[in-house]
Formats: C-alpha cells, sequence, structure tokens
C-alpha cells in the first residue's frame, strides 16, 4: 500500500464523518458552557471560602 493510497483511504473516510457535523443533537453549547461556568464560579467561591489563612 503506497502512501497516496493510505492518505485518499483517510480522506475518504474523514469526508464520510463529515455529513454529521460530529455534534449530538441534544448537546446545546450554551448550557454546556453555562454549566461549566456555573460550576467553575462555585469552586472558586468554595475556595475563598475555605482559605481562611489570608
Amino acid at each position: 500500500m503506497s502512501l497516496s493510497t493510505t492518505a485518499h483511504n483517510l480522506v475518504v473516510l474523514a469526508s464520510e464523518g463529515a455529513e454529521h457535523g460530529g455534534n449530538h443533537d441534544s448537546l446545546n453549547p450554551y448550557l454546556t458552557g453555562g454549566g461549566a461556568f456555573v460550576i467553575l464560579i462555585l469552586m472558586l467561591w468554595v475556595t475563598t471560602r475555605l482559605n481562611r489563612d489570608r
């Protein structure tokens, strides 16, 4: 198998998967990002409450 044949096969394989966009329909990026932001702010708040040496 030559390098050009392998490259062609990889391009064909990648283009077949690109039809669906790669994202799951139930994942909302705003909800995911907002949830991550809330969790990080909560962790920051807990860390600052427990750090009593300052």
